[in-house]
């Protein structure tokens, strides 16, 4: 299972790339009379401040509870993925904005050699995504499959602005604005998947439920424990990388205190070793029900 130290190290690497190829955009993109991949420089700018955003949420989220916080600080990383996929939503308006403006004033074709950079660029944005997604996955963590979707979305507008400028070189005249197209067209695939990235961050701020399948796992693990008769309330909820649950637990009403403390105990140890992420865990004791 990856650790908090492989999520942060994931942020680096994509803050050092970012950094990397964003000033490389800039300046072939000057020298090759690209306003496309000029925007794209830019905007990889504001990945190098998400990918930070991403990686000072893991370091706050990874903090044990303190007098301030006895819950914990796990929001901090749902609140990073809230903050980059928004961001996503702006990088989106921002392209779009520029690409209109462009549209609006043609400009002369760009030079051949933006193509050879462009393709560099997508390939190194498509493997940083598999890398940063695969460990968001693997962490369950908002914040980095939001970063990772930022490194998709770099690659998507750079694909488009790699047709568009493919375009506006074979047709000629007339064409030069193929590349500013195609960017906006990419717009609303980067807009999609910033929607699709605000809904779950936002839920986890809000405290939502997880999902099903992980409800009845925990249902069904502590319902495996010894002197368990059944399952009455599970309440799970996600914070930082980690799962909270109230979970209720019906024993044998004959059962002394002290039996039922340490059914308690054995129930939240099989939910610490169940191989998920459990961060913390209340069991409450209730007397099972006899039927009448």
């Amino acid at each position: 299972m990856a650790s908090l130290e492989t999520g942060l190290r994931a942020s680096a690497v994509g803050i050092i790339t970012n950094l990397a190829l964003a000033i490389l955009k800039v300046v072939v993109g000057i020298v090759g009379n690209s306003y496309a991949l000029i925007a794209d420089g830019i905007e990889s700018t504001a990945d190098i401040i998400s990918s930070f955003i991403v990686w000072s949420g893991l370091q706050i989220a990874s903090r044990p509870p303190d007098a301030s916080h006895p819950y914990g600080h796990g929001k901090a990383e749902s609140l990073a993925g809230m903050i980059v996929a928004a961001a996503l939503l702006g990088a989106a308006a921002l392209i779009a904005w520029q690409s209109i403006g462009e549209i609006r004033n043609p400009h002369g074709p760009p030079a051949w050699f933006t193509l050879v950079t462009l393709v560099l660029v997508i390939i190194v944005k498509e493997a940083l995504f598999r890398f940063v997604n695969k460990t968001g996955e693997s962490l369950d963590s908002t914040a980095l499959k939001s970063d990772a979707w930022h490194h998709r979305s770099d690659a998507l507008t750079s694909g488009a602005a790699f047709i568009g400028i493919s375009i506006a070189l074979i047709g000629g005249e007339g064409y030069e604005g193929a590349d500013d197209w195609a960017a906006l067209f990419a717009c609303a695939i980067i807009a999609f998947n910033g929607l699709r990235l605000l809904k779950p961050a936002l839920s986890e701020v809000m405290d939502g439920a997880v999902e099903m399948a992980v409800q009845e796992k925990i249902r069904t693990v502590a319902g495996g424990v010894s002197g368990v008769a059944a399952i009455e309330k599970c309440r799970v909820r996600k914070s930082g990388l980690g799962l909270c649950m109230d979970i209720h637990v019906e024993v044998d009403g004959r059962m002394t205190v002290t039996e039922g403390h340490d059914v308690a105990h054995r129930v939240k140890d099989a939910l610490m070793e169940s191989g998920l992420r459990v961060a913390d865990v209340v069991v409450h004791i209730e007397p099972a029900s006899r039927p009448h």
